[in-house]
């Protein structure tokens, strides 16, 4: 079973919105077949807590917009690791920080990327051809997930 056509919609306009406040490193995960709850993770990154509440508030507005409305909330008032659950879609906005320590893309390294529009990745979330590491995509070697500030290991 993969993630729904529109899980991955949701997925798509969550993305936008993020990008659009100029969120870093979006991915989006299909994580249909390990949980029964939700098809897509997606995950974002904020460079500080203001910016964390903007994309979060981007996010929210544009999946209204799309008809999605939010199951539950969490982590808002912190801004560290917003947690957005439309049901279909969980969306977790994180500190540059907080994204780095808990992995998320690790965690859940064996499920496969869901394709997100070039609008729709953030900054540094596409490889450069002439950059050697991984910059968000999967490695080779062992199939993980890096951020793009994150060594090969």
């Amino acid at each position: 079973m993969t993630a729904t056509e529109r899980a991955v919609e949701l997925a798509v306009t969550a993305a936008r919105a993020a990008s659009d406040r100029k969120a870093e490193e979006i991915i989006a995960l299909d994580v249909s077949e390990q949980l029964v709850l939700t098809d897509v993770f997606l995950i974002a990154s904020g460079t500080n807590e203001r910016q964390v509440s903007a994309i979060v508030d981007a996010v929210e507005e544009a999946m209204h917009k799309a008809g999605a409305k939010p199951i539950r909330r969490e982590g808002k008032q912190e801004a560290r690791w917003v947690l957005l659950d439309f049901g279909d879609v969980v969306v977790h906005v994180q500190h540059a920080e907080d994204r780095v320590y808990y992995a998320l893309e690790r965690l859940w390294k064996d499920c496969p990327v869901v394709e997100l529009p070039e609008d729709a990745r953030g900054g540094d979330g596409t490889v450069d051809a002439a950059d050697d590491t991984t910059g968000g995509s999967r490695s080779e070697d062992d199939g993980a997930i890096r951020l793009s500030g994150e060594p090969l290991a």
